[in-house]
């Protein structure tokens, strides 16, 4: 079960940041180079120069990004840009956004958890390109910069309950904007008798990962090359635990988006004939734009229904009631996995129509990925990408049952929005070697 323990994170001291949305970013894996570029230019102490620096035409063994990463956070500290506070400490984080004409505040707490993955329950595969970059940048920083987003199951909301009193009345300990408007606000609790509360109450919880498999994987196995090497913990931040920020999933709040797919660099015969070999599998419903497309989809949720874009074309594509879902989606996966939207998009459309293979996909050779439904139709439009193909999202219970399957969605199954910023709270590992 989860073991949560308060730790002494580290953050940006506010006698040299003013504002922290300065500072912080998004998850290593939405730092696109346009955000990237955004970022730099904001302020000289952001935390993507650690999380996502720069290449160097000139960066070699001894000088890259995650030799620069290293050297960016021992400086900051030294200089007390960031700042350690001095006792255990679990912090409370709250998101408020807006999604779909409604205003929401989602509620967790940041702490560390211990490194158990036996016993932590994933639902996304991982590729190995990511898992080997964030390697290299934890080898280089002994630190946990980004959040796993875990999820819980409480009803009774008894965590949720002691920390919403703990903070009740009390200004955050730092706030931040993120690009789209969201606030997100910290607040540290050190009393003994709440984080004694929220422990009891996660031991008897199983966690799930909502966000940051490459992440929870990446500590795992460097947890094993300490264990390895001999090396032994020195603190409670070390190396065989990692930053979390745990959300219960009973409580308000918990928003998924879905992941669309651009497609690109295929034989322009094979996009071109696209919506007619589709119509031999699928009801093919042609519809005027993408706003009829998006309701088409979403009048189509309880189905399983795609909507495609290509050629100045727009088409849903509805799973016609009957099909043999078990003769579309093949292996031993259990029928709740071969009945995801996303299972049967990689199998009966990738696949079988676009020939994108399971090896393909692996390589990220012809695929790209979006949340922004107008962005994906400008792309093709502009001619970058040649198939944009809209899905509807996937639901929490639908993340809960998988990893209680033992099961993995395919890549990039899930958007939980808003993300979680990195730059909030810091981790520093303390190793005895």
């Amino acid at each position: 079960m989860a073991q949560i323990i308060p730790f002494r994170g580290i953050r940006y001291s506010p006698e040299f940041v003013a504002d922290i949305s300065d500072v912080v970013a998004p998850p290593y894996d939405r730092v696109y180079p346009d955000v990237q570029d955004a970022c730099y230019d904001r302020h000289p102490n952001n935390i993507v120069r650690i999380i996502k620096g720069r290449a160097e035409p000139t960066d070699n063994d001894g000088n890259n990004v995650y030799t620069r990463a290293a050297t960016y956070l021992r400086t900051w500290l030294e200089r007390g840009v960031l700042i350690r506070d001095k006792v255990p400490t679990i912090y409370a984080y709250n998101q408020t956004y807006s999604f779909s004409g409604k205003t929401f505040t989602r509620k967790g707490v940041i702490a560390l958890g211990r490194l158990e993955p036996d016993r932590v329950h994933a639902h996304e595969k991982t590729l190995r390109g990511p898992k080997e970059d964030r390697l290299r940048l934890m080898r280089a920083t002994e630190a946990n910069f980004g959040h796993i987003f875990m999820l819980y199951s409480d009803p009774e909301r008894i965590a949720d309950i002691a920390v919403t009193q703990a903070i009740h009345g009390c200004p955050p300990l730092m706030e931040a904007h993120d690009a789209d408007g969201n606030l997100h606000q910290v607040w540290g609790i050190t009393s003994p008798e709440v984080i004694g509360t929220v422990q009891e109450a996660m031991s008897a919880r199983e966690l799930y990962i909502a966000d940051g498999h490459h992440r929870y994987e990446t500590a795992v196995t460097y947890m094993d090359e300490c264990t390895q090497r001999g090396w032994k913990p020195a603190a409670p931040e070390s190396f065989d635990v990692r930053m979390m920020t745990l959300f219960n999933i009973d409580e308000p709040g918990m928003t998924i988006r879905p992941i669309h797919r651009l497609v690109h660099a295929l034989p322009p015969e094979r996009v071109l004939s696209f919506f007619e070999r589709a119509s031999e599998h699928f009801t093919l419903v042609e519809v005027a734009d993408r706003d009829a497309a998006l309701a088409a989809l979403a009048a189509n949720r309880s189905k399983h229904a795609f909507a495609c874009f290509a050629g100045g074309r727009w088409a849903v594509l509805v799973l016609p009631d009957g099909t043999d879902i078990e003769a579309i989606v093949s292996g031993a996966a259990s029928a709740e996995y071969k009945s995801l939207d996303v299972s049967i998009l990689h199998a009966a459309v990738l696949d079988n129509l676009l020939g994108i293979d399971a090896a393909a996909l692996e390589e990220q050779t012809h695929l790209t990925y979006t949340v922004d439904s107008a962005d994906g139709e400008a792309q093709v439009r502009g001619g970058s990408e040649q198939l944009l193909i809209l899905l509807n999202p996937t639901t929490p219970g639908q993340v809960r049952r998988i990893a209680d399957f033992g099961e993995k969605m395919p890549q990039k199954s899930t958007d939980f929005y808003p993300k979680l910023l990195t730059g909030l709270v810091l981790s520093k590992m303390e190793i005895d070697r």
